[in-house]
């Protein structure tokens, strides 16, 4: 991943553009930066004052999924464990929070919460009917064995 110019590097071609050295274009070539970043840190530094580089703020919109939302998640999965993620974004949708079913997924997965059936757990002893209705001759298998 490219990493950020140094703060460095943007104070000399800041300093360079006010002492009149060359255009934001030249001064681009002589230090070997796009003219598009030389023109950003400028529109910047004439919006803010400063010539540092401005505070990241947090990307994206904030988190409808907060602390009381993983708790009714928490508790609907208590009451009823076999509700799937679409289940659950329908009742989220109940309480007026819209989310996508991969990210109801998301979060379950950061709570620590798995929706996958557990295939190691011993089957059950009755048997499955069969298409006909007559009763299955053949013994039934341990789930451990691998398909071949």
């Amino acid at each position: 991943m490219a990493q950020p110019y140094s703060d460095d590097l943007r104070l000399k071609i800041l300093e360079a553009y006010e002492a009149g050295v060359g255009s934001l274009r030249e001064l681009a070539a002589q230090f070997r930066v796009s003219w598009g970043y030389s023109k950003k840190i400028r529109v910047q530094q004439m919006r803010t004052g400063e010539k540092n580089r401005p505070v990241q703020l947090r990307h994206g919109p904030v988190s409808q999924m907060n602390s009381e939302v993983q708790q009714s998640l928490r508790n609907w999965l208590r009451e009823q464990p076999d509700l799937t993620e679409a289940e659950l974004r329908e009742r989220l949708a109940g309480t007026g929070i819209r989310v996508s079913k991969s990210r109801v997924g998301q979060v379950l997965r950061q709570m620590g919460l798995r929706r996958k059936k557990n295939l190691s757990t011993r089957p059950s002893a009755t048997q499955r009917p069969t298409s006909s209705g007559a009763k299955s001759s053949s013994p039934l298998l341990p789930r451990s064995r691998q398909r071949s």
